[in-house]
């Protein structure tokens, strides 16, 4: 059986793609501050905050992190550091692949044009993209769109900007909750789950599993 050539294939970019450590970010702001069980709460409550806060009307991302941030830490009973949201800020443009990126990326770049969709800010988005190791055809951020992923509309805005359909394009994210469900609900039949450990596997959804970036040459028979 041919595998499957889709026209595009498109990526989430933090997380999937780039190594996004709000996990260290976190730390080096808050590390000897407080003590590691309450920081390890801080961490994970910041990542469900950010969640919360893309949803509804788009908003700058550093809004994003900063009021996330700031209700991690009252809920966890610690001092919000504006400042500390602006270092979290402003690493992200800094932060490379995962190792295993550059070498399948720039495998499947050779055949097939890659596409970014990320919830990410215009001026932010090049910084990471340009470490990946591999040309990319195209980026669409949540600034241009104007809504962050798992909003429905960064996706729909890239198909019709790139001239193809759900069933012309292979999606690839390390989330469900992001990614994977709005791409099944919009009928993109062709989806790569890229197993970082962020969440459980859910075969529900109906996607090819990798373990990291090394393997997507081989779901398009490359």
């Amino acid at each position: 059986m041919t595998a499957f050539r889709p026209k595009f294939v498109t990526f989430d970019c933090y997380g999937t793609l780039t190594n996004f450590d709000m996990q260290g970010a976190t730390r080096r702001v808050y590390e000897g501050r407080i003590d590691e069980a309450t920081l390890e709460t801080l961490i994970r409550d910041f990542s469900a905050y950010r969640r919360d806060e893309i949803l509804g009307a788009w908003k700058p991302y550093f809004d994003v992190i900063s009021n996330a941030l700031e209700r991690a830490c009252k809920r966890s009973g610690v001092a919000f550091l504006p400042e500390g949201a602006r270092q979290i800020y402003e690493e992200v443009p800094t932060w490379g692949p995962h190792p295993d990126v550059p070498e399948g990326l720039a495998k499947v770049a050779a055949e097939i044009p890659l596409v970014i969709l990320s919830n990410a800010m215009n001026d932010q988005i090049m910084h990471n993209v340009e470490k990946l190791g591999a040309p990319v055809h195209a980026v669409f951020t949540a600034e241009e769109t104007g809504t962050y992923k798992p909003a429905m509309n960064g996706f729909e805005y890239m198909m019709d900007r790139l001239g193809v359909g759900p069933e012309e394009i292979t999606h690839v994210s390390s989330s469900f909750r992001y990614d994977l469900m709005t791409a099944h609900d919009l009928g993109i039949r062709s989806k790569v789950w890229v197993n970082r450990g962020h969440e459980p596997a859910n075969p529900y959804y109906g996607y090819t599993e990798i373990a990291d970036i090394r393997g997507l040459p081989a779901v398009f028979g490359l």
